[in-house]
């Protein structure tokens, strides 16, 4: 948490159901799972959850969440939260805030219990749905396209983490030139614009559910390909491809991604347990050996 964000507690959730959804206010609440940073989750009951921006981009999502979404859940192969209701800004919590139909499941960065080819193909058919949806009249992504507008942030991780031992940094940079080196994206799609292991649930050891639509939008397609070098192996890593179709440059500007996401959360978080900091250092280990396979 910043200086910047909000303080909220089950305290603050009570009196917003209090001034604004009385019918739901005498419902238990406990605070929520989450290891993002946009959101504070805090569950109502058994089957609901109520969400509340901790960001301005996030505050700026609710809209499009509680337009869009309803949409998307008929057209798309794993579940996905549907709003239920729109909180108002009010003296304690002075941003539009929302309250979703709890989804069943475990965050994939904390359940490792997952088939991953079952989950590569999933994913991708997900991905390939999302693609496959009209986007004419889609506001675009709060998600910059991922290659663009960097100011130099890739090659300055790059030489921060090189400098610390946690990266090899002529490895790192062909990644990135390789990523750059592609055409940029020429046909805006649907996006998810944040697939890490946090935003995908699995039950019963099987992909069930996409979380966290913060991001989603008119986009370029390469960020969605993200898991396959945050969450996949080598081995799988083809089958989530196959299954969402892409084509080649959207693949490689994927994996620059990929690694550019990865070296933001090793700096961020740095080298220790946060589900984040693991999954930046798989990202950075990931897309490099990817590189040296396939050039």
């Amino acid at each position: 948490m910043n200086d910047n964000q909000p303080s909220v507690s089950v305290a603050t959730v009570r009196g917003l159901l209090d001034r604004q959804f009385a019918h739901w206010a005498d419902r238990p609440i406990t605070e929520g799972p989450s290891a993002g940073a946009g959101n504070a989750l805090f569950r109502l009951g058994d089957d609901l959850v109520v969400r509340l921006p901790l960001h301005p981009g996030s505050a700026a999502a609710v809209d499009m969440e509680l337009t869009w979404l309803p949409w998307l859940a008929a057209q798309l192969p794993l579940a996905v939260p549907v709003p239920v209701a729109a909180g108002a800004p009010d003296e304690s919590f002075r941003r539009p805030w929302a309250i979703f139909r709890w989804l069943r499941g475990v965050s994939l960065d904390s359940n490792p219990h997952v088939d991953l080819s079952d989950l590569a193909v999933r994913l991708g058919q997900f991905v390939a749905a999302l693609r496959n949806i009209e986007v004419a009249g889609v506001p675009a992504s709060l998600r910059p396209h991922p290659l663009q507008g960097d100011r130099g942030e890739v090659r300055s991780d790059i030489r921060a983490l090189g400098a610390m031992g946690m990266v090899d940094e002529v490895l790192a940079a062909a990644v990135w030139d390789s990523a750059l080196a592609v055409p940029a994206c020429q046909l805006s799609t649907w996006i998810h614009g944040d697939l890490f292991p946090m935003n995908l649930l699995a039950d019963g050891g099987a992909l069930c559910a996409v979380i966290d639509f913060d991001l989603m939008g008119a986009g370029d397609s390469a960020v969605d390909m993200v898991p396959a070098w945050t969450l996949l192996t080598a081995e799988t890593r083809q089958l989530f491809r196959e299954a969402s179709g892409v084509d080649d440059d959207t693949w490689v500007r994927g994996r620059g991604w990929a690694l550019k996401a990865g070296l933001g959360a090793v700096r961020r978080y740095g080298a220790g347990g946060h589900p984040q900091a693991v999954v930046g250092r798989y990202a950075l280990s990931q897309t490099i050996a990817d590189h040296r396979q396939t050039s």
